[in-house]
């Protein structure tokens, strides 16, 4: 539930804005702007994502992210809902971005050509770019995705494939980054996408707190499945959400799939198919998964020894965290605690 000091810290960086660009609060100068392109007829839901997740992030204790909606033409905008939406700026607000996101456009091959131009501008100037849902249709239409690997709304991949046969589609994942082009699948994934550049910008503890402010699961690996005409199997009364509770309560133990299956009540071959019906992922992945990121978070907000880290993280050793934090995130342990410490730095 959002408090009040919670709508008050939202009222505040609002207010830095309201006296229009040329009178932005020096404050908002070391914020990172994302623009998002709304493309008619919107989502709602989709359009909702960006301001809900970057505004909820403060670094120090101030906002790390503004937020603007634009579109080619603004004013009151049709959406794909019960209701429309007035829009206040127009495509000249992607100048000062330095994060292009796209919404909208329900696959329509009619994109305003002003937005398709707005966003090559953006591409050439090297601003990160991400979609949402069928917002990897407009991106796809400036060209920007021809010869990347990208993901859309799995409803919608027959028809992408068959309009872009340039763009590698990926229509069974959360996310695809590719470069500096970041594309998720439809409405929830638009969260996954957020919260990834989130973690990619500010590190694991402070995409897990905005995860927490916004009543949403904790970052998902962007490999993760979609979840697509998978029907849940039929003795599916209670989920596995206590398990995964309890596990992650002990991830410095030795867990097994015995032990998971032993608390779920499951044999261990039914607990595997309701995991990856519930998650995507198998058990094992799973948890490989909850022990990076606990790593993750342990070298942000602490100075523990690496070796410490790795086994309060489950990861074993500290030659183990190293190999898999480097395949996950490009980092050695000791590279990843410099670029994303959130303790105080003594001089």
């Amino acid at each position: 539930m959002t408090t009040t000091n919670d709508m008050s810290r939202a009222c505040r960086a609002a207010a830095l804005y309201s006296t229009g660009p040329s009178a932005i609060h020096p404050e908002v100068l070391a914020m990172h702007r994302v623009v998002v392109i709304a493309v008619p007829p919107v989502n709602t839901f989709d359009l909702s994502i960006p301001d809900l997740i970057f505004r909820g992030v403060e670094i120090d204790g101030r906002p790390a992210y503004d937020v603007r909606v634009c579109t080619a033409e603004p004013g009151i905008l049709p959406s794909d809902g019960a209701f429309d939406l007035f829009v206040r700026y127009g495509l000249e607000a992607v100048d000062e971005a330095d994060t292009v996101m796209v919404t909208g456009g329900a696959g329509r091959d009619d994109v305003p050509p002003a937005v398709l131009e707005a966003l090559r501008s953006a591409a050439a100037a090297g601003k990160r770019l991400a979609s949402i849902c069928t917002g990897a249709f407009v991106l796809a239409a400036a060209g920007l995705l021809e010869g990347r690997r990208a993901t859309t709304f799995w409803v919608k991949s027959e028809i992408f494939r068959q309009r872009y046969p340039a763009v590698t589609l990926e229509p069974d994942v959360l996310f695809v980054e590719d470069g500096p082009v970041i594309t998720s699948a439809g409405l929830a994934a638009g969260i996954d996408l957020c919260l990834h550049m989130v973690r990619s910008d500010h590190g694991a503890a402070a995409a897990n707190a905005v995860a927490r402010l916004a009543v949403v699961a904790p970052v998902r690996p962007g490999g993760q499945a979609q979840f697509i005409e998978t029907p849940l199997p039929a003795e599916t009364g209670v989920s596995l959400a206590a398990t995964r509770a309890w596990a992650l309560q002990r991830l410095d133990q030795p867990l097994t799939l015995v032990d998971l299956a032993r608390h779920a009540n499951h044999s261990v071959r039914t607990l595997t198919r309701r995991f990856r019906t519930e998650t995507g992922l198998s058990p094992l992945q799973w948890l490989l998964h909850q022990r990076i990121n606990r790593a993750r978070e342990l070298l942000e907000s602490t100075n523990l020894p690496m070796d410490l880290v790795a086994v309060r993280s489950g990861l074993g050793s500290s030659d183990s965290m190293r190999q898999h934090l480097t395949r996950r995130v490009g980092l050695t342990p000791t590279a990843y605690r410099r670029s994303f410490t959130r303790l105080p730095k003594h001089r």
